[in-house]
């Protein structure tokens, strides 16, 4: 099963392939900062891939067109930013994303 770590905070979360980031860490009782239904919406669970960006699903066109509405263009000139709402595990990662504690 595909492992996630999420820094600063140092924890690492096993994910069902195919799962997102987000729901993955969630299920295993850890707060991701979001602002919308956990749908890509409003960016708030952007997240810095450090390691594994090609173990993630391709960012699609509703990620990247949401991107660029709340976050302009230039975002896009950094392919480690994803959206940990829409982007899928499809093996190990390593993320940063300020805000995410035990729940």
């Amino acid at each position: 099963m595909p492992r996630i770590r999420v820094e600063p905070l140092g924890i690492e979360v096993e994910a069902p392939y195919g799962e997102t980031v987000m729901n993955a860490v969630c299920a295993q009782g850890y707060f991701w900062p979001i602002g919308c239904d956990k749908a890509g919406e409003c960016t708030n669970c952007a997240m810095e891939v450090i390691s594994g960006i090609g173990r993630l699903s391709n960012m699609g066109r509703y990620e990247r067109e949401n991107l660029i509405r709340q976050r302009g263009r230039q975002t896009l000139e950094d392919p480690r930013l994803r959206l940990a709402c829409q982007a899928h595990v499809e093996g190990d990662v390593v993320v940063h994303k300020q805000g995410v504690i035990p729940n």
